[in-house]
């Protein structure tokens, strides 16, 4: 924009922008989740504020913080408003003025002053703002004093209204006024911003109102918010303008904040002002107590985009300075100083060619070398440009115009031209993040660390096509350990597409993972989701937390590893095992908060681990997929699954913990999610397992049983029982497996009667009436035939089937038959047999083959409805049989032990499960029986209101409770089957069947009735009305709903019958395949063995290998690497059928045509754009031609040969638009050879407010003339006077300075010869610069400076030389000064007298300097000349000597002593040995010289 301007046409050029994630998106207002813990409610309910809340804070902070300018002093203006009314030189009207500046006494001189007359109050327009007729989106505003500090600013956008830091800072600026742009660049653009900004969570910054650029960024929004991606994340838009030029203003001022204010945009009555525009989401109105002034928002949006981009956004562990990117279009005067300073202060440029003016202006010139970017081309492209106001360019503004565009032309790697069509640049967004990524590229880093600020970049943005296309290229080859800590990074910020580049390229997750990587990931888990409270919830009951170290953090591997078996069941062991105080793992980083800067700790220091460190892991692809699985990351688990090597285990142990996690988590859509990824885990165990099986059956069945280490010493079959995933357990395979297990040693194919009949009469087994599958058995005869069908769990199984019916038979035997006072030995028998019963379940409850505990045993053990039922049978066998022995109590024994003889036989219930006919109709009638419970709730509401009615109204006051229960419940219950009662309706009404005074208990008490008649009185009407009702709700209503209730349980269990049988069959195959063969009451022999094994012999239990076999190290990684195998195929598959579906098919087509139109319309512009250059081309060597011909024919008439200077040279032909100019070799080789000094033309002076006089590069020479050439006068006076020259603004003391020669102890000869003297100032040798005086160097005509070149070779751990590119590295020595953003060689000036640069003394102890003074003597001199210094003038200039000092022997002594006395004296000064490269950050000059000391030992630059 352009200060100067004060009227509306010329000054409003604006520019700058980013979009960003609110705060309560991002985290403050998370998804409210459940815990059993009130910790994790109290933790999540800081997030929560309500909406009165904020306003009443910013109610308060806001005025407290931010003020509004108004004028204090009312002085008349010359000029009248828009509306003829007298005004204040501020623009107010004395109506406007508050009272104390119309007021006499108030007077405080005859002049306007701003600084005096300007007061700051507290601000009186804040808050939300809406656009009266428009959307109703609500936006945010404030109006601040333009000497507002940018800290106040930012902290007021990011913690009072809500929004996210940035991860990019994009500067849109441009033409104030409206422009025409071709319809498609206006669509590639207005994409690509929003693109851009959405993708990489930036702010976009413009100038906020509704015209020009501004108008343009805002329709770009809108467009965006009408689109189907809007929901994905609102674009944060914010215009930063003018307050006194904003027009209906007045309906923002609300002294205690507008909520919401209204704002009514009226572009037709606006007059000079201008209006907001309504698609921008913030507004930043700055205010200096003035009315229609533009230009006014300049330096605090200048302020605040600098503070901004110095702020450090941290996320995932990666700590980055926020990026800024200027974008230009269209644009005037103030647009080009825009791009100049932003290009002065390394902020890279995006120039959108064809938007018009400026932008157009540098986009043609840009692939021109500087030497042709003359002011007689600048002013053609002005006069075509700039038609209405070409004529007021003088030629001065020509000038320098022409100079800050060869400035900003010159440093091509910040500046990019979008054009449409090129390649490459088919979208803005892409244009805008290369650009990015090339000024990070041009800058200087030491070693990788420029390719890593770039991925950073790349993955803050999480712009994974960017890092494909320019950072995972030829030109750098990434090492595995390079990409660890922005690994971790995009973890932790959820990143999978970058997680699987970083995997195509080479990282090693077995390198990655280590235990201060998994905790690391851990103390940065999602505050918002379920894992991290309970993880929390674990920490606050730590008992040792206390006690831990304050160095250590609070959670340890441990922690988690409880988390994970609560989640995972008591059939794992813990995944990390707790560590001992002595061999507790050191963590490698000694503060918690870690970032990924190049200050301070890095996250890279995670990774520097040394040789002796081992990983404490055995599968580190294990710890990653359950840190993404706890916290529900679909994409990033189904990668990291990808990798794992168990992976059915993986997929099976995956489905448990998000089974386990929703059954806890309050959101219904997160619950929803987890179960349908747990579903989706499930079938991928299902797809591999398949794969497995049709490979090869008997290898699938080993994986299904071996005991994964990696996971907690468990099975895959176990964890498919945990996690109860019944499609798996249901699989073909698997119930094939749990077959062969059911059959024991025997053939499947035996027939059941064979098995019966071998039972009865076992000598048959020496007959070939049943097969064995192992071969030794079928050929064997005797003993291990019979063992081993014995052994068979199911021989065990219809051994005790007729165990238990003999049992049952017995029992009622003696209950019905043989029930003596005495127990008969049929009885004692009965006695027996339970016993044996009571000793199995013993053994049941205390067999423990995995040491989980008796606790959790039991829980285990009582958690099955069958053992409660045997619990409870025997508890009622033991009451009947303490009743039976008791002779007054036989009978009621009797009766305990009938009841007890029906839960005996329920218990035949569970022996059929195995049945696939009667399995799945008992787990139907199991289902069923909770709709009964259900039912009879509603059944008794009635039953009970409609007795309790009936028997009030009938009888009166009955007193004996036996007759009230069956009035009430009984006899109502009957009447539902049809047993109504008698006298309810009188008609069968009979005094003899019932008892009128309630005397006799073998009759009900009479109903009320008339004594005399003996007839009843009750209302028989309403009995009967009730009776009605009663039996249609009951019989009609309920009882249908009870029949339909059972029909949708039946028709929904049906479908999953199959599976669940499949499911259950498993606990009674693994219950007989355990049990001893002999059944009750012969099995107390096998517990009296069993007794002695482990009691007395202290044998402890195994788990039959059948279920559970741990196999030897190589045949467990044989398996291992047949599955991962056969995972493959299964992925391969799953591709494969996923690009089959028709939806994906119709997408790819969609797809191919939309790259095809956009490649044929490329080619269309690029084609028309390549023959427009090559003809304009054509056209200007034609011409050149003809007047190369006209000059040899007016020499060949003279008669005699031209002079040459007037020859003309031919131009040479222009390079294509669509080729990069950086790349031309060319123009580079142009702009190498430029004689003309740069540094030394830079328009701000360094450290000083003055501004040189623009001097373009034709104009440099003194010999050419330039008469407007009226550079300033600027000398710093010094503290120093002895040792500097005379300001020099008088001749006096001049004069007796001696140039060109030694002039007392300062040498004023130059190493170019003698330079001229000119009105008593010594004159650059090397031309104009733009500054009289001799600026803040030290004297008039040269300054000699020192530079020594110190290197060494560089050495690895061996001694022997590195190499690259087969030359050997050098090393230099450089320091830095803290104030500096670069390194230097340790040279500079000299003290009168001295050899020894001043700055080399700074890091060289005293006793050193003689010795270092010899080695100089004795070094090679590489440079002697002038020095391109910004610090040059017209009048003094720097002239230096470079001297090489070289150490060739690693044991030199020199080189010792001089490493023994570095050390810097000031401690603002830092020294170091560095590489030579040409990365290396040093100051041009100084590079240059250590490119020629490089170039004198054959070494590597």
């Amino acid at each position: 924009m352009e200060p100067s301007a004060l009227t509306k046409a010329g000054s409003k050029e604006e520019g700058f922008g980013v979009q960003s994630r609110r705060v309560a998106d991002l985290g403050l207002v998370p998804h409210l989740r459940r815990s059993n813990s009130s910790l994790c409610r109290n933790r999540r309910s800081q997030y929560l504020f309500s909406s009165c809340e904020k306003q009443e804070n910013l109610s308060s902070w806001i005025p407290e913080n931010i003020k509004k300018k108004e004028c204090v002093y009312f002085v008349e203006s010359s000029k009248l408003s828009d509306a003829g009314k007298v005004v204040c030189e501020c623009g107010y009207t004395r109506e406007q003025h508050l009272e104390e500046a119309i007021k006499p006494q108030a007077f405080q001189g005859n002049e306007w002053d701003p600084k005096k007359h300007v007061q700051e109050m507290p601000t009186d327009a804040f808050g939300d703002i809406v656009f009266t007729g428009l959307s109703q989106k609500v936006g945010k505003y404030v109006r601040l004093s333009q000497d507002t500090p940018s800290s106040v600013t930012y902290q007021l956008m990011t913690q009072h209204w809500g929004l996210d830091v940035p991860n990019l800072l994009i500067s849109v600026t441009g033409g104030a006024k409206d422009f025409n742009m071709k319809p498609r660049l206006k669509s590639v653009f207005r994409r690509g911003l929003v693109k851009v900004a959405q993708t990489t969570g930036a702010w976009i910054i413009t100038g906020g109102s509704h015209t020009g650029v501004m108008k343009q960024v805002g329709e770009a929004v809108r467009d965006f918010s009408l689109s189907s991606s809007y929901n994905e994340g609102e674009v944060v838009t914010i215009g930063i303008a003018t307050w006194g030029t904003v027009h209906n203003r007045e309906g923002l001022i609300h002294p205690t904040g507008g909520f919401p204010a209204e704002y009514i945009v009226d572009e037709e009555g606006q007059g000079h002002l201008t209006c907001l525009d309504s698609n921008h989401s913030h507004f930043i109105l700055v205010d200096d107590g003035t009315h229609g002034r533009y230009g006014v928002e300049i330096p605090l949006r200048s302020k605040l985009e600098k503070f901004i981009s110095e702020q450090t956004k941290e996320r995932g562990g990666v700590a980055i300075k926020i990026p800024i990117v200027c974008v230009v279009l269209e644009g005037g005067p103030g647009t080009l100083d825009t791009i100049y300073n932003a290009i002065t202060h390394g902020t890279p440029c995006v120039v959108v060619e064809g938007s018009g003016r400026v932008a157009d202006v540098i986009a043609q010139v840009a692939s021109l070398p500087i030497s042709e970017i003359t002011i007689a081309l600048i002013q053609q492209k002005l006069a075509v440009l700039f038609q209405e106001m070409f004529e007021t360019f003088t030629e001065g503004r020509t000038v320098e115009w022409t100079k800050k565009i060869q400035d900003i032309v010159r440093r091509r790697q910040l500046l990019t031209i979008f054009r449409e069509g090129k390649d490459g640049q088919q979208d803005v967004d892409v244009a805008i993040l290369q650009a990015l990524l090339k000024a990070s590229r041009s800058h200087d880093h030491f070693g990788h660390e420029n390719w890593d600020h770039q991925l950073k970049l790349a993955v803050a943005w999480n712009r994974v096509d960017i890092a494909r296309s320019e950072i995972f290229t030829d030109e750098r080859q990434w090492k595995p350990s390079e990409l660890c800590p922005m690994m971790t990074a995009a973890l932790i910020s959820n990143k999978p597409e970058f997680v699987k580049l970083f995997l195509e390229n080479g990282l090693r997750l077995k390198e990655f993972v280590t235990w201060d990587t998994l905790l690391y990931l851990y103390k940065n888990l999602d505050p918002s989701c379920l894992f991290h409270c309970k993880l929390q919830k674990v920490l606050a009951e730590e008992p040792e937390r206390v006690a831990c170290a304050p160095a250590l953090p609070a959670v340890q591997m441990h922690h988690v590893a409880q988390v994970l078996r609560e989640l995972l069941g008591d059939s794992t062991q813990p995944l990390y095992p707790r560590p001992r105080s002595s061999d507790r793992p050191r963590l490698l980083l000694p503060v918690p908060h870690i970032k990924l800067n190049v200050q301070g700790v890095s996250l890279r220091s995670l990774y520097k681990r040394s040789s002796g460190h081992v990983t404490f892991t055995m599968d580190p692809v294990r710890d990653l997929l359950i840190w993404a699985i706890v916290q529900n990351r679909r994409e990033l688990a189904e990668i990291i699954w990808a990798q794992s090597q168990d992976c059915i285990a993986a997929a099976l142990a995956c489905s448990k913990i998000l089974k386990e996690l929703s059954k806890e988590e309050e959101d219904t859509d997160s619950s929803e999610e987890m179960l349908a990824l747990a579903d989706q885990y499930e079938h991928r165990a299902i797809g591999v397992f398949t794969e497995c099986y049709r490979k090869d059956e008997e290898r699938a069945q080993k994986l299904l049983i071996r005991v994964s280490e990696a996971w907690g010493k468990t099975t895959c079959l176990q964890l498919a029982l945990e996690a109860k995933d019944m499609k798996f357990v249901s699989h073909g395979g698997i119930q094939a497996f749990l077959t062969k297990v059911w059959w024991g040693q025997l053939c499947v194919d035996n027939g059941l009667w064979r098995v019966i009949l071998c039972m009865l009469v076992f000598p048959l087994l020496s007959t070939s009436l049943v097969s064995f599958r192992d071969r030794r058995l079928q050929a064997a005869r005797g003993l291990a035939r019979v063992r081993a069908f014995f052994n068979a769990p199911v021989v065990i199984f219809h051994l005790n089937i007729l165990s238990y019916f003999s049992f049952l038979c017995l029992f009622a035997y003696v209950l019905m038959v043989d029930f003596q006072p005495s127990p008969s030995w049929c009885e004692q028998l009965i006695y027996l047999w339970l016993f044996s019963l009571v000793c199995e379940e013993l053994r049941q409850l205390l067999y423990d083959p995995d040491e989980c505990g008796l606790m959790k045993m039991a829980l285990l053990y009582f958690s099955d409805f069958w053992n409660k039922l045997d619990i409870a049978a025997i508890l009622l066998f033991v009451a009947g049989l303490t009743c039976r022995l008791i002779p007054a109590l036989l009978y009621p024994g009797r009766i305990v032990l009938s009841l007890d003889f029906i839960m005996f036989c329920l218990r035949l219930m569970h022996i059929f499960t195995i049945s696939k006919t009667l399995g799945p109709k008992i787990i139907i009638v199991k289902r069923m029986m909770k709709d009964v419970f259900f039912f009879l709730f509603l059944l008794a509401v009635w039953v009970v209101s409609f007795g309790v009615a009936k028997q009030a109204i009938l009888i009166h006051n009955e007193s004996r409770v036996d007759w009230i229960f069956r009035g009430v419940v009984y006899q109502s219950y009957l009447t539902i089957f049809g047993q109504i009662p008698t006298y309810i309706d009188g008609v069968n009404f009979n005094l003899d069947q019932c008892s009128p005074n309630g005397t006799d208990p073998y009759k009900p008490k009479c109903p009320e009735s008339d004594a005399t008649r003996h007839q009843p009185i009750f209302p028989e009407w309403l009995t009967v009305i009730l009776l009605c009702l009663y039996l249609l709700f009951t019989n009609i209503l309920l009882l249908n709903l009870l029949i339909a209730m059972f029909n949708y349980t039946f028709q929904q269990v049906q479908e999953h019958t199959d599976q669940i049988w499949k499911f259950q069959r498993h606990g009674l195959i693994e219950e007989y395949q355990g049990r001893p063969p002999a059944p009750p009451p012969f099995i107390l022999l096998s517990h009296l063995h069993l007794f002695i094994k482990r009691v007395i012999l202290k044998i402890p239990a195994k788990r039959h290998k059948q279920l559970k076999n741990k196999l030897e190290k190589n045949e467990e990684a044989a398996l291992l690497s047949w599955e991962i195998y056969l995972k493959e195929n299964y992925l391969q598959n799953q591709q494969y059928q996923q690009k089959q579906r028709p939806e994906q098919k119709i997408q790819d087509i969609s797809s191919r045509v939309d790259t095809m139109v956009d490649l044929l319309e490329m080619d269309r512009l690029k084609g028309s754009g390549s023959m427009e250059q090559r003809l304009a081309s054509l056209e200007e060597q034609m011409a050149q031609t003809t007047r190369a011909l006209h000059w040899i024919v007016k020499t060949l008439r003279g008669g005699r040969f031209g002079s040459e200077e007037g020859a003309p040279t031919l131009v040479p032909q222009k390079v294509p638009e669509g080729q990069d100019p950086e790349l031309d070799s060319r123009q580079k080789a142009e702009d190498l050879g430029d004689t003309h000094h740069v540094n030394a033309r830079h328009l701000l002076y360094p450290n000083s407010p003055i501004m040189r006089f623009p001097v373009p590069n034709e104009k440099v020479p003194w010999e050419t003339e330039f008469l407007i050439y009226d550079p300033p006068f600027y000398s710093v006076e010094r503290k120093d006077k002895d040792l500097v020259d005379p300001v020099g603004n008088a001749l006096d003391p001049l004069s007796r300075v001696s140039y060109n020669a030694v002039d007392g102890p300062l040498d004023r000869r130059s190493f170019h010869g003698n330079y001229k003297v000119e009105d008593g100032f010594p004159l650059n040798p090397m031309g104009r610069t733009g500054l009289r005086g001799r600026g803040g160097l030290s004297c008039f005509g040269p300054n000699h400076t020192l530079q020594p070149v110190v290197t060494r070779w560089r050495r690895n751990q061996d001694g022997a030389i590195c190499r690259r590119s087969i030359k050997k590295v050098l090393e230099v020595l450089v320091v830095k000064h803290a104030l500096s953003e670069h390194w230097a060689l340790p040279g500079g000036s000299q003290e009168p007298g001295k050899m020894l640069p001043r700055k080399l003394k700074q890091v060289l102890q005293r006793e050193f300097w003689l010795s270092f003074e010899s080695l100089l003597m004795q070094g090679v001199e590489v440079y002697k000349g002038y020095v391109d210094d910004p610090r040059n003038t017209d009048n003094a200039w720097i002239e230096t000597v470079a001297v090489s000092v070289h150490f060739p022997d690693q044991s030199d002594v020199e080189l010792k002593r001089l490493n023994s006395h570095l050390q810097a004296c000031d401690p603002a000064m830092s020294i170091r040995w560095q590489v030579v490269d040409k990365r290396i950050p040093l100051c041009a000059n100084h590079k240059a010289i250590l490119q020629k000391v490089a170039a004198l030992f054959g070494a590597y630059y």
